[in-house]
């Protein structure tokens, strides 16, 4: 990582008022703006995204940034890194699963540019948003973990080996500048209304209508064993990058709401009739060859990480960084269902158009 002796341009205890953000323009890059937004203390904020929109609004700015090319990226990056007090990274591609090349190249390379962009520059304050996706698989008992727990993921899923790595990107930054404050984010499922198709077409593709599970036309939910994880909703995922930006903590921080997601609760959420587990090799199998075929674009090893991520103990961000969510898990479930029982009104070409 390249880094020249550039001093932080304010003290860990500063409050940014000059804010740049990259992915602004996707699931929780638009929840974030508008929580700075709502901010009056927040000077100006930058968005920065491959296709921003052509909307506007008063302390916003937006620039062009693509991570997949970085002959543009390293000088734009240096540009907006030189006069900005934080930056936090959202920036994230899920796709094409078929060309791992390509999602490497914007997440794990894209991150270490914008790493050394903000090292270089000297920024007080860097947020990066990372994911339970970056943990190891969870402890045998089932059990909760803490931050402390190992972030080397599952090597075969695109998804968290490249989470763990920006994980080790972000471990060299803090190393190379203990004086900037470095705040991760390791969040569980993330779901909010105006992103729901978007993610629909993300994971499940045409092999999910829009409106088959909205207007409650699931007779019977297959669920692969004993499946659970968690999930939070975008708004109180905003609340979170807010309030560390605002506040002077520093390290990593898991989020999550509860409950617990199960077969149970995801049948009450689609209103389904009753939920039949089904072996996860069964479904692996399923979702191997519906992936093999292009017919669904989610690679089979996520599901193998989704089976193997740890619950999450969310205790230090409750006790450390003062979060509470105020939107059950849910809560977010049912704002995504919501999204698919009407026609989608994306705020943001990104939410629009997944391939983007």
């Amino acid at each position: 990582m390249d880094a020249d002796p550039t001093t932080s341009r304010t003290t860990s205890s500063s409050r940014p008022r000059r804010v740049a953000v990259t992915g602004a323009t996707g699931n929780v890059g638009v929840a974030l703006l508008s929580r700075l937004l709502a901010d009056p203390g927040i000077d100006e904020v930058v968005g920065l995204a491959r296709r921003p929109p052509d909307w506007t609004i008063d302390r916003l700015r937006w620039r062009h940034l693509d991570l997949g090319d970085p002959a543009s990226a390293r000088p734009l990056l240096a540009e907006v890194c030189g006069a900005v007090d934080a930056v936090v990274h959202l920036a994230w591609a899920f796709q094409p699963t078929h060309h791992p090349e390509e999602t490497w190249q914007i997440n794990a390379v894209g991150s270490r540019l914008v790493v050394d962009a903000a090292v270089a520059a000297g920024v007080g304050t860097f947020v990066h948003q990372s994911s339970v996706g970056a943990y190891s698989p969870g402890p045998d008992d089932g059990g909760r973990v803490d931050e402390a727990w190992p972030t080397d993921s599952l090597p075969t899923a695109g998804y968290g080996r490249e989470k763990a790595y920006v994980e080790r990107v972000v471990d060299t930054m803090e190393l190379a500048r203990p004086e900037m404050r470095v705040v991760r984010f390791r969040p569980a499922f993330i779901f909010q209304k105006g992103a729901s198709d978007e993610q629909r077409q993300i994971f499940a593709g045409w092999l999910l209508p829009q409106k088959l599970v909205a207007d409650g036309k699931l007779p019977v939910l297959p669920w692969p064993g004993d499946l659970r994880f968690q999930a939070l909703h975008a708004a109180d995922m905003a609340e979170a990058i807010w309030l560390g930006l605002t506040q002077p903590v520093r390290g990593a921080f898991n989020l999550a709401a509860e409950p617990v997601i199960g077969s149970d609760e995801m049948a009450e959420v689609l209103d389904a009739g009753r939920a039949v587990h089904v072996p996860v090799s069964v479904v692996r199998a399923a979702v191997s060859a519906g992936w093999r075929s292009r017919l669904l674009p989610t690679e089979p090893a996520l599901l193998d990480l989704v089976d193997a991520i740890p619950l999450l103990d969310v205790t230090r961000a409750r006790t450390e960084l003062g979060w509470e969510p105020r939107h059950t898990a849910l809560d977010a479930l049912r704002a995504l269902v919501e999204g698919w029982s009407e026609e989608p009104e994306p705020l943001t070409p990104a939410l629009a158009d997944p391939a983007g």
